[in-house]
């Protein structure tokens, strides 16, 4: 019983990662996206019904992190070259997703009607890309040069600028790649994880997600494992009774992930974390930059 809801949490736990390692990408480069729900909505959205309607799994997963990738590119266009508030491009992106994904998705509403993926030696094989993508995304940021210029862009890029590295370019490309990431984990979510669509489905995994990043310290490593914790809270407030028959309301349990979310949002905004930790925040996190 133990190793089946050990298997479901790491199902949970690749969504979670694929989504936050965008995120951490975007903001290493100096962006922000509190977005990054609506557009695995969309990815969600998207892959689902083009799936459905081709019978095809490849073309979902690449609609749904093609429609990501184009959300990301519009967050980019707002925040970086319109220097429009990251903030409140990013909630307007949410809220856009939530809308129109309900009237895309309403006639498509139920299960995906397809033969579910197999699994490599009983596991998902979207978990070892997860685990792979984590271990590259740390070795590009901390041995590289691209990685270098990535995080000089987000930690002073006018000092970035001088060196000769343009910064415009570079956070383009990483608020693409965010989005591309959200998009794929959105539609990893509808194709795999949870096959039904439905209204407002995700139900709130791209904020747990965005948290994920702080938590981490903008560590890839770190936030694998905070992505591990989180689907095991997940599949635990599903299925209370493996640990605690009887202890509390099933609705409470439901609860657990996104009371751990807000405290680690409060933890992190302290004075005391800020000081003991702050220096791992990108200084320029969330600034526009005007090239001088």
């Amino acid at each position: 019983m133990l190793l089946p809801f050990f298997l479901r949490s790491l199902e949970a736990a690749m969504i979670f990662t694929f989504a936050g390692l965008g995120e951490l990408v975007n903001q290493r480069s100096g962006v922000l996206n509190v977005g990054i729900e609506g557009m695995m909505l969309f990815g969600a959205t998207v892959g689902f019904i083009v799936a459905q309607s081709s019978g095809s799994y490849v073309a979902g997963f690449l609609a749904g992190a093609a429609v990501g990738l184009l959300l990301g590119l519009l967050h980019a266009f707002f925040s970086i070259t319109l220097r429009v508030d990251q903030v409140v491009s990013g909630m307007g992106i949410w809220i856009f997703g939530f809308g129109v994904t309900t009237y895309l998705g309403a006639p498509h509403a139920g299960p995906l009607g397809m033969e579910r993926l197999q699994t490599l030696f009983g596991i998902s094989p979207f978990v070892y890309v997860a685990v792979a993508l984590t271990l590259v995304t740390w070795f590009v940021l901390q041995r590289t040069s691209l990685g270098l210029a990535l995080r000089a862009a987000g930690e002073t890029p006018a000092v970035a600028e001088v060196s000769g590295i343009n910064v415009t370019r570079l956070r383009y490309l990483a608020t693409a790649f965010g989005g591309l990431m959200g998009g794929f984990a959105g539609a990893l979510y509808a194709l795999y994880y949870n096959p039904v669509w439905n209204y407002n489905f995700i139900m709130g995994w791209g904020f747990i997600s965005l948290a994920l990043v702080f938590f981490s310290m903008w560590n890839p490593v770190v936030l694998f494992g905070g992505a591990v914790l989180f689907g095991l809270l997940w599949q635990l407030s599903l299925n209370p009774e493996l640990l605690a028959v009887g202890v509390l309301s099933r609705y409470l349990w439901r609860t657990t992930p996104f009371i751990a979310t807000m405290l680690i949002l409060v933890v992190i905004s302290t004075g005391w974390f800020r000081r003991r930790w702050g220096a791992a925040r990108p200084q320029a996190l969330g600034q526009p930059y005007i090239k001088e």
